[in-house]
């Protein structure tokens, strides 16, 4: 059984869309470190994880990088949603910048403790940012990394007035071909959504697994 690493149900169901019955929610507090990319976020994530649950893991990281902004907040999303709020980053967005242009990004990492096969799919065989994240009691150094492979999803779009009751986070002011995630319906956007296509290339690649 694949266990998605996620307290939201919702992405659980996104990737039951993609994956069936294979996967289940694992409800695992794991450490978010500090990094310029969602690529280490993840796979720190899922490495500790898989450490944690002893199953294939899957965890994800995502953001919404405004052009205009050099990717700002990137992968500090989460962090600028819960301090200034959605609606503060619209409105900066569009009295600071002429071009409102963005894109949602989202990192998928799989971990199941074995070696990758290689493939144009990057994998990530380096703990190095374990040591660091976890403080001095742990010694990740004498332990085995584990290598994590990465399936990127990306949607472009662009930063409009809040628009639509439906979906969380950002979702109300991306707009993405004339409709924002939030004025679609759950069919709608996991069929476009940068999560969905990231869980695409995954669900073909772990059907081979």
């Amino acid at each position: 059984m694949l266990r998605y690493v996620t307290t939201n149900a919702g992405k659980v169901r996104e990737a039951e869309e993609y994956l069936g019955d294979e996967v289940s929610q694992l409800d695992f507090d794991y450490t978010e470190v500090q990094a310029s990319d969602l690529a280490p976020i993840a796979a720190y994530g899922a490495r500790e994880a898989h450490r944690h649950a002893g199953e294939p893991v899957l965890v994800d990281d995502a953001g919404l990088f405004v052009d205009g902004f050099d990717g700002f907040p990137g992968p500090y999303s989460a962090y600028v949603e819960d301090t200034l709020g959605v609606e503060a980053v619209r409105r900066l967005v569009t009295r600071e910048l002429d071009d409102v242009r963005a894109e949602f990004r989202c990192v998928l990492a799989y971990c199941d403790g074995e070696a990758f096969d290689a493939s144009p799919d990057p994998v990530d065989r380096d703990d190095r940012v374990a040591a660091a994240a976890a403080g001095a009691e742990r010694d990740d150094e004498e332990r085995e990394p584990l290598p994590v492979k990465l399936f990127e999803g990306v949607v472009r779009g662009r930063i409009v007035e809040a628009r639509g009751d439906g979906g969380f986070g950002y979702d109300p002011i991306f707009e993405y071909d004339g409709a924002t995630f939030a004025e679609m319906d759950a069919a709608e956007k996991n069929g476009v959504s940068h999560r969905g296509r990231a869980l695409e290339k995954f669900g073909e690649w772990f059907a081979e697994r």
